[in-house]
């Protein structure tokens, strides 16, 4: 049963429905959400930068009201597929990437495939920096716990979205009860455990595709800005010190008081950042 989800446009790619906002007229900026997640998580920016961009924002294959892919959903896959989706979406010139955590991997990932698709890196908390992760993640790869915490279940939706935001009033029951819609799509579950899997393991996220995408992406000549929020409980804010190490070319901030998604928390400052960077993209 297709679960209803907020009002969104739909582009078919390669024969299948991908939902998708696409808003402003300007240079082109793509926004990609995390791991289980959907477009909802920028909707703020969405309508911030579309004041003088044209601003996309999709749900990931398999995510939301993306249909899943045929074949096993990885990092190069959903790359793969955004690329696909701005061919679909006529987006013929380079766009600003921002990611927030498994985005922002995304991002990287097409970047470093494709990099005349990119104009601009914006990592925002992103995969790909550690092998900490919180451990609710860890444990859908272990086959016997994958299915119970996966499970639909109120409780569960309302213990995310807790740990999402430093401030739980973020936590909104609109935001809870998304989160629900979204578990209760019938691939949701296989999707997120081929994902998790693909990445990572019980002990953690995997180093070997971590080190071959940041050194692929630390040779690319292009302007990165990497973000994070210092309460962050998904991906630990010691993570912007490796992102530094690794990325020594790219500018960094972290939001104070904020959790794994600062252009929520922080809609506003975020906003002022990320266009302020592509304004003076050198300093």
């Amino acid at each position: 049963m297709t679960v209803a989800l907020p009002p969104a446009d739909t582009l078919t790619v390669a024969g299948r429905p991908m939902r998708c906002r696409v808003a402003g007229a300007g240079p082109p900026v793509v926004l990609l959400h995390g791991i289980g997640r959907t477009l909802e998580d920028f909707t703020a920016q969405h309508e911030l930068l579309a004041r003088d961009h044209r601003v996309i924002s999709l749900d990931l294959p398999g995510h939301g009201g993306s249909a899943p892919l045929d074949t096993q959903h990885t990092l190069p896959a959903l790359a793969s597929a955004v690329a696909g989706f701005l061919d679909a979406a006529g987006v013929t010139s380079p766009a600003h990437l921002v990611g927030n955590s498994l985005g922002g991997a995304v991002a990287m990932r097409l970047a470093a495939d494709q990099p005349a698709r990119a104009a601009s890196l914006v990592l925002v908390n992103s995969a790909g920096f550690g092998r900490e992760v919180t451990v609710a993640l860890r444990l859908l790869a272990l086959r016997p716990l994958a299915r119970l915490l996966l499970r639909p279940h109120p409780a569960i939706a309302r213990r995310t979205e807790r740990a999402i935001f430093h401030d739980p009033a973020y936590a909104t029951e609109e935001r809870i009860a998304l989160a629900l819609a979204v578990a209760r799509q019938p691939h949701a579950a296989q999707v997120m455990v081929e994902l998790v899997r693909s990445l990572g393991t019980w002990r953690g996220v995997r180093p070997q595709w971590r080190a071959e995408l940041l050194a692929a992406v630390a040779a690319l000549d292009l302007p990165m800005l990497v973000v994070w929020g210092d309460r962050d409980l998904i991906l630990p804010a010691r993570q912007l010190t490796a992102a530094r190490a690794r990325l020594p070319k790219a500018r960094t901030h972290l939001f104070p008081d904020t959790g794994h998604m600062p252009q929520i928390e922080r809609a506003a400052a975020f906003h002022a950042l990320v266009t302020g960077f592509w304004s003076h993209p050198g300093g």
